[in-house]
């Protein structure tokens, strides 16, 4: 166990090169990885470590480096039990709630009206996030203010970790990811939470049981509003936990993460949580201001505990039943509304990951020297839009979508390592910004079908 030390150097020795890389004391997080990274590629190298008195001590043969842990980390699995709690409800309150919704909508019209409405309003702040996240950007220039021993160290640490997420999005197909849309199998959709195939089949089921006459349908309708009504009772006994699970969630992370990265990319972290604040703050009051009367302090009241489950799981999908809640409880929404457009925000509105896209593929590409004309980040809007629909809604995804937006502009993907290191803190922000997304849209649509009550 090593104390009270200044800076590691790795010398890492290959074919006819040695290289030496420096750590400071702050960054330990990038110090295990970078040497994991070493061991998965069989890649010698020994290490050489200097205290407070400059003394300097060679340490060879090495087989693994790892850190003690916190006591935070010992509290971790507090959270994951809060987290897997929420998941376990998720895919039943939304096959059940979609279903029920789609039902109750009544004709095709009315369906036709509300999806409509619902896929104009999540495209519309989809594609002005990431406007919003293009012009920080490039007012900021946070790439132009990275050093390049920062950079060089960031490509060297990450590098492993950012392959296996270029290599999972090496078969991306848009053709093939609509053509996924149907499932094969709606019970195997659920079994792998392919949220996408499991709306498509709710809804359909829905839509079908609303023409059935003769009241064939109502048993089976029954029975689904019983269960999302189940469901949203569960996450009221869940949300007892919520105190425990959330600070075991946020002291889990600091303590593994830390803030130390944050410093290296200060000005890269500044610029996508500005970006959302943006977006949270006034995008969002705006359009509530022009579409209701709502006020704007009693809608962030009352969406405030789904904006703090958001934050800590990182999950559209784990957040999911409290929004609901939330927007029903709190806001007035009613459940004909809420269980079709939250299901649906959950899986294809993504405006904060978005967002944090735009900012990426720009930060990267400054880093770079590449300079993006107006077509290249028209691209990327339209890239970043797109590819947000197919997003699955669970911590950690928009990296992989982040890649296929760099391949469509000629930036390198090898970029990706410059950012994975504060991804999961930046993905506890933007989870808030989507989750809030969602519950606007709610109200909003509630209000243009006139079911809002006045008095909100």
């Amino acid at each position: 166990l090593l104390k009270n030390w200044q800076k590691i150097n790795f010398i890492v020795e290959q074919v006819d090169v040695k290289q030496t890389i420096t750590f400071g004391s702050k960054n330990q997080l990038e110090i295990i990885s970078y040497a994991g990274t070493l061991r998965k590629s069989n890649t010698d190298f020994s290490l050489i470590i200097i205290d407070q008195n400059n003394k300097r001590t060679e340490i060879k043969n090495i087989i693994i480096v790892e850190r003690e842990k916190s006591i935070a980390e010992y509290l971790k699995w507090i959270g994951d039990i809060f987290i897997r709690l929420l998941n376990m409800i998720a895919i039943p309150l939304v096959l059940a709630s979609l279903i029920v919704g789609a039902a109750s909508l009544g004709d095709i019209k009315k369906f036709a009206r509300v999806g409509g409405k619902t896929l104009a309003f999540y495209i519309t702040t989809t594609a002005l996030a990431i406007t919003i996240g293009l012009v920080a950007a490039n007012l900021i220039k946070p790439g132009e203010r990275m050093g390049i021993e920062s950079k060089e160290r960031l490509l060297a640490v990450y590098s492993g970790e950012s392959t296996a997420r270029i290599n999972t999005a090496v078969n991306y197909d848009p053709l093939n990811e609509l053509v996924n849309v149907v499932p094969k199998n709606p019970i195997g959709a659920m079994a792998n939470s392919e949220m996408l195939q499991i709306v498509f089949f709710a809804v359909l089921l829905g839509l079908v049981l609303g023409t059935l006459k003769d009241n064939k349908a109502e048993p089976v309708i029954k029975f689904f509003d019983s269960l999302s009504s189940a469901m949203i009772k569960m996450v009221e006994l869940i949300m007892l936990i919520a105190p425990i699970g959330v600070f075991a969630l946020i002291a889990a992370t600091v303590s593994q993460f830390g803030f130390d990265i944050l410093q290296t990319l200060i000005w890269y972290s500044v610029t996508v949580v500005l970006g959302l604040a943006i977006h949270t703050l006034i995008s969002y009051p705006m359009l509530l201001k022009s579409f209701t009367k709502m006020n704007i302090k009693y809608f962030f009241k009352g969406i405030r505990p789904a904006q703090i489950v958001g934050f800590t799981t990182s999950s559209s999908a784990a957040t999911l039943p409290v929004n609901m809640e939330c927007c029903q409880e709190n806001l007035g929404v009613p459940k004909s509304i809420t269980s079709f457009v939250l299901p649906l925000g959950a899986t294809i509105n993504m405006d904060g990951t978005a967002l944090y896209q735009g900012v990426a593929a720009v930060f990267i590409a400054q880093v770079f020297g590449i300079e993006l004309n107006f077509i290249q980040q028209l691209t990327i809007v339209l890239t970043a839009t797109l590819a947000s629909i197919g997003t699955a809604p669970v911590p950690g995804v928009g990296i992989i979508m982040l890649v296929i937006i760099l391949r469509a502009v000629g930036i390198p993907e090898e970029g990706v390592a410059l950012i994975l290191g504060v991804d999961r803190i930046l993905d506890m922000c933007r989870t808030v910004t989507n989750i809030t997304g969602d519950a606007a849209a709610a109200v909003i649509i509630a209000n243009s079908e006139k079911v809002l009550p006045a008095s909100r």
